[in-house]
């Protein structure tokens, strides 16, 4: 993070009016939304698994992929290392949207599990709620591979509160990881 401050980035409007993480369905494959409240989306990014890697790794990166259409993300703190703290607030844009956690904004915490360089991140999160159906420790898996053309990226989204949509996550991380694909595939 930057002496002084937390990352910010504004997300590009979105063309899915009324979703909260809108994207276009087709730049997908091998989508799988589980009935346990679980998501696992895979997606051929063409990057070197290293750029891919970084990417999930620099805060500055995450602040500016890692966010819904129609919000904006804020990382207050990102320790990349096995038991590092992360938190991260998105907020919505639009005044008549409400948060998980106060306002208009979705704050959740966690720490880093698992970090193999240029090939695995596992993240343990949770929502700022007091909401006990938006409660519960998620776990988040992204593994690397190589793959034609660049880099093979399965995220799984396991653990999911009650109170969450396993679509509209599945939507959310869509979003998310096109925001991706466009930071590290761009020269």
């Amino acid at each position: 993070m930057r002496p002084g401050g937390s990352w910010r980035a504004v997300p590009a409007s979105s063309s899915a009016a009324g979703s909260i993480f809108g994207v276009h369905p087709g730049a997908y494959r091998g989508v799988r939304i589980d009935a346990v409240g679980s998501t696992r989306i895979r997606r051929i990014i063409k990057a070197p698994r290293e750029r891919v890697y970084q990417a999930l790794i620099d805060p500055a990166a995450v602040a500016s992929w890692r966010v819904p259409a129609e919000m904006t993300c804020e990382v207050h703190e990102f320790e990349a290392r096995e038991g590092g703290a992360l938190r991260i607030s998105l907020t919505y844009e639009a005044p008549d949207r409400a948060g998980k956690t106060v306002g208009r904004t979705d704050t959740y915490r966690g720490r880093f599990v698992k970090l193999v360089p240029n090939e695995l991140v596992v993240e343990a999160d949770e929502f700022e709620t007091a909401d006990p159906a938006m409660r519960g420790e998620m776990l988040s898996t992204i593994r690397l591979s190589d793959a034609d053309g660049g880099t093979e990226l399965v995220a799984v989204h396991d653990q999911l509160p009650a109170g969450v949509s396993p679509a509209d996550n599945e939507t959310g991380w869509r979003e998310s990881l096109a925001r991706l694909a466009a930071l590290v595939e761009s020269p």
